[in-house]
C-alpha cells in the first residue's frame, strides 16, 4: 500500500478564550491517501472546521504555539515548519475552500486579479501568461463566458459561481490536497451537484487528495472513500464508505442516521440526539457522548473509551465494542427514539388561502432622475391554495421568488396583481391599518432566526412583542406565563427568557423563533427555509416540532425550501417554481414519485442520497437561472431544457392537468408534444 499523503497524529489546538482553554481538536488523527477522499462528519461545533483550520494553520492569533501533535505531508511536519515555509506550502502544496465563500473572496478586487494574485506568489507568472493560466482555470471550473467573468466582482456572481472561483483560486497553486469546508451547504441541490461532480472530475484529472467536511450525510455517500465521525473534538468512528453506510457503530453515528428526515418516516417522530455538543472547556475523563447516548450506562461516565478496530478496517470509540468493558445486564437506560408513531394530522377541507395569479414586480430605476427602465419579475402569476392543518412545500433554486412570494402573501410585500384571499377576504384590497387585525393569524418564520431577532432584547421579551402589539395575552403576568408555556411547548427551559439571542445555538434560536410566531395563536405560518442552515440532529428536532404543533393545533404551513428530504417527510403537496412561476403542482407523491416538468426532474435527480439502490443519473441543467429583469421569450425553462421544441421558444405553455391533482406547465404534455 502506497503511503499517506497526510499523516496527522494526536493533533491537539488550544484557544485562549475569556471562558479559560477551549480545547476544539483534543487528539485527533486520521491519514489521507493519493487520489482519495476522506470524509470528516459530524455536528457543527464538534470541531472539524477547526481541524481543517489547525492543519493548515489559520488559526485565531491568540491560538498561535497551541497546536500539539503531528500534521505530516508528503513526509514534512507542518507543525514544524516556520511560518514563512509554511506560506510555500499553502497553495502550493495544501488549499482550502472555505464554507463561506462571499466572505472569503474580496469584494473590491476582481475575479481575475483574486486569482491571479496566487498565480503571482507561487507561480511567479505575471501579465500575459498570468491572465492566460487564470482564464484556463475559469475554464476548468466550469465558469462561462470567461472573458466577462475575469473581469467582474464577487457580488455580481450567483452563489454556485462564487463557490466556483474559490475552487479556481485553490486550484492555482496546483495543490496535492485540497481541503473543502461544507464547500455546498448553502447551494441549492442542482448548484450542489455541480460543484460536486467538478471536485470528482478534478480529483480524478489532478489526481490530488480531497479532505471534505460535511454533516451532509447525502453527499458523503456520494463523494466519499474513508468516513470519520468526529464528536466533541476527537473522532469517534472511521472506516470505509461502504462498511460505514452499511453498518454504522457508533451511537452517535446511528442517531444522525436515524435524525434524517424521508419518505420512509412520515407519519412518525424522527430520532433526536438530546442535549448539545458539551462544552470543549473542559477536559474529559469519561465518554463524550455518554450524557446523549440512549445505551449509555455508568461505566461510560467515569470511563473514556478505547479507540478499538471492531471490524477490519472499522475503527470505533465506544465501550459497547469492547470485550474488556463488562456491559450491562438490563436493557439500555434509554428508550431508542424514531418509531414512535405521530398522530394523524387533522383532516380538513377548509380552505384557508386561495392564491391566484399572484406577481410582485420590482421596478428599475436609472440614471439621475431615476427614470423607469424595467421591472424585475421576481412572482410572475403563481396561483395555489392551501387548506387548514396541511403543508404546501414551495421548492425551487435561490433566485426563483419562493421567498418574495411568502412575503407577498402576507402582504410584507404589497402584491403587482393578483389576488390572496384568506378565509374569503382579500387581503391584497386592504390598507396596512385594516391588515393590523388580522395579522395575528398570518406569521412567518424567517430562513435566519438570528437576524430576524433583536439582539438587544431579551428572549421574552421577543416572544411577548407580538402579544403587546396585538394588544392580547392579557396583564404582564398573564404574558410571561404565556411565554413560560410557549418556551416549554417549543422544548426551552423558562429561565432562556431573561437571556439573550446570541447565548443560544442555531437550532435553539430557530425554536425561539417558532414560539414567536405562536405567540398571538396564528393559523398560517409561512416557513421560510426554517431548517437549511441547521444540522440533521438539529433539524429533526424543529420538523418534529412543526409536525406536532400542525397536528395540535391544526397549523397550515406554506413551507420554502430547497432540502426534498424536509418535503418527503413533512408536505402534503408540492409546488415547483421556476423563475417567478409555478410549472409543475401536485400531491407529494405525485411531484416526487412521478414527476413530469423536466425542470422537477433535473432537481430531483440533484438531490444526493444514503440509497445505492436509490442512486440517480442527475441530469445536468446548462447555466444559470436566467435573470428575472430579461426572462427568456416563450418557456423560461427552454434555454436550459433538454427536451426543448419550438414551441418552447415562442409562447410560455398553458397549464396541463396530468391527473386528478397534478398540473404542469409544459408543451411535452400538450398537443406540440408527446403525451406522457
Amino acid at each position: 500500500m502506497q503511503p499517506p499523503l497526510l499523516s496527522v497524529k494526536q493533533l491537539t489546538t488550544r484557544l485562549v478564550t475569556p471562558r479559560g482553554i477551549l480545547r476544539p481538536v483534543d487528539g485527533v488523527s486520521f491519514e489521507v491517501r493519493r487520489g482519495e477522499t476522506f470524509a470528516l462528519l459530524g455536528e457543527s461545533g464538534c470541531g472539524k472546521s477547526m481541524t481543517a483550520l489547525s492543519l493548515i494553520r489559520l488559526l485565531p492569533p491568540q491560538a498561535a504555539g497551541k497546536l500539539g501533535g503531528e500534521v505530516w505531508l508528503n513526509g514534512r511536519d507542518l507543525l514544524a515548519l516556520s511560518e514563512d515555509d509554511m506560506r510555500e506550502v499553502r497553495g502550493n502544496h495544501l488549499a482550502m475552500i472555505f464554507q463561506e465563500p462571499m466572505t472569503s473572496l474580496n469584494p473590491v478586487f476582481t475575479v481575475g486579479e483574486q486569482i491571479g494574485e496566487v498565480l503571482r506568489h507561487h507561480k511567479k507568472l505575471n501579465g500575459a501568461a498570468a491572465r492566460l493560466r487564470v482564464l484556463e482555470l475559469l475554464d476548468a471550473v466550469g465558469i462561462p463566458d470567461r472573458e466577462r467573468r475575469y473581469g467582474e466582482y464577487p457580488h455580481q456572481l450567483s452563489g454556485g459561481m462564487k463557490q466556483r472561483v474559490m475552487i479556481a483560486i485553490a486550484l492555482a497553486g496546483g495543490p496535492e490536497l485540497l481541503i473543502a469546508d461544507e464547500p455546498t451547504t448553502a447551494l441549492d441541490v442542482t448548484i450542489q451537484a455541480q460543484i460536486l461532480e467538478l471536485l470528482q472530475q478534478l480529483q480524478k484529472d489532478l489526481g490530488m487528495a480531497i479532505l471534505l467536511i460535511t454533516h451532509d450525510l447525502g453527499v458523503v455517500a456520494g463523494m466519499a472513500d474513508q468516513v470519520a465521525v468526529m464528536y466533541a473534538g476527537h473522532i469517534v468512528e472511521q472506516a470505509t464508505r461502504a462498511d460505514f453506510f452499511a453498518r454504522p457503530l457508533h451511537p452517535y453515528s446511528q442517531k444522525l442516521f436515524a435524525s434524517m428526515p424521508g419518505l420512509g418516516k412520515r407519519g412518525h417522530k424522527l430520532a433526536v440526539i438530546e442535549g448539545s455538543v458539551p462544552s470543549l472547556a473542559q477536559e474529559f475523563h469519561a465518554c463524550r457522548f455518554a450524557d446523549r447516548c440512549q445505551y449509555a450506562w455508568p461505566t461510560c461516565h467515569v470511563l473514556a473509551p478505547r479507540w478499538l478496530e471492531v471490524t477490519a478496517g472499522h475503527w470505533a470509540r465506544c465501550h459497547l465494542h469492547d470485550p474488556e468493558v463488562a456491559k450491562p445486564a438490563t436493557a439500555p437506560l434509554k428508550i431508542a427514539e424514531g418509531a414512535v408513531q405521530a398522530p394523524p394530522a387533522a383532516e380538513s377541507n377548509q380552505t384557508l388561502l386561495q392564491v391566484d395569479d399572484l406577481k410582485v414586480h420590482f421596478p428599475i430605476h436609472h440614471g439621475l432622475l431615476k427614470r423607469l427602465t424595467g421591472h424585475a419579475r421576481a412572482v410572475d402569476g403563481i396561483s395555489l391554495e392551501l387548506q387548514r392543518g396541511r403543508t404546501v412545500a414551495l421548492v425551487g433554486e435561490s433566485g426563483c421568488g419562493k421567498t418574495t412570494a411568502g412575503k407577498a402573501i402576507l402582504q410584507l410585500i404589497r402584491p403587482s396583481g393578483g389576488s390572496v384571499r384568506y378565509h374569503g377576504l382579500e387581503l391584497t384590497a386592504l390598507s396596512t391599518h385594516q391588515l393590523r387585525p388580522h395579522r395575528r393569524e398570518l406569521q412567518i418564520i424567517f430562513q435566519d432566526a438570528y437576524s430576524s431577532m433583536n439582539p438587544r432584547m431579551r428572549v421574552g421579551d421577543i416572544i411577548a412583542e407580538g402579544m403587546l402589539a396585538q394588544h392580547i395575552g392579557g396583564d404582564a403576568a398573564a404574558r410571561r406565563r404565556r411565554v413560560d408555556e410557549l418556551l416549554a411547548q417549543v422544548g426551552l427551559p423558562a429561565e432562556a427568557k431573561q437571556r439573550y439571542p446570541h447565548e443560544f445555538s442555531g437550532g435553539q434560536r430557530q425554536r425561539i423563533c417558532i414560539a414567536r410566531a405562536l405567540a398571538v395563536n396564528p393559523k398560517l405560518i409561512v416557513c421560510d427555509e426554517p431548517t437549511s442552515a441547521l444540522d440533521v440532529s438539529v433539524q429533526a428536532q424543529v420538523l418534529n416540532l412543526l409536525k406536532g404543533l400542525q397536528d395540535e393545533l391544526g397549523l397550515a404551513y406554506l413551507f420554502i425550501t430547497h432540502n426534498m428530504s424536509v418535503v418527503e417527510y413533512l408536505a402534503h403537496r408540492v409546488a415547483v417554481m421556476y423563475l417567478g412561476r409555478i410549472v409543475e403542482q401536485g400531491t407529494m407523491e405525485e411531484v416526487l414519485k412521478t414527476p413530469k416538468h423536466p425542470y422537477t426532474q433535473a432537481l430531483l435527480s440533484a438531490v444526493p442520497t444514503i440509497d445505492e439502490d436509490a442512486q440517480r443519473e442527475v441530469i445536468r441543467l446548462q447555466g444559470d437561472l436566467p435573470s428575472p429583469v430579461n426572462p427568456p421569450q416563450g418557456c423560461h425553462f427552454h434555454p436550459r431544457c433538454p427536451h426543448a421544441m419550438a414551441p418552447c421558444r415562442e409562447r410560455y405553455p398553458e397549464s396541463t392537468q396530468l391527473g386528478e391533482t397534478q398540473t404542469v406547465h409544459c408543451f411535452l404534455y400538450g398537443n406540440e408534444g408527446r403525451v406522457e
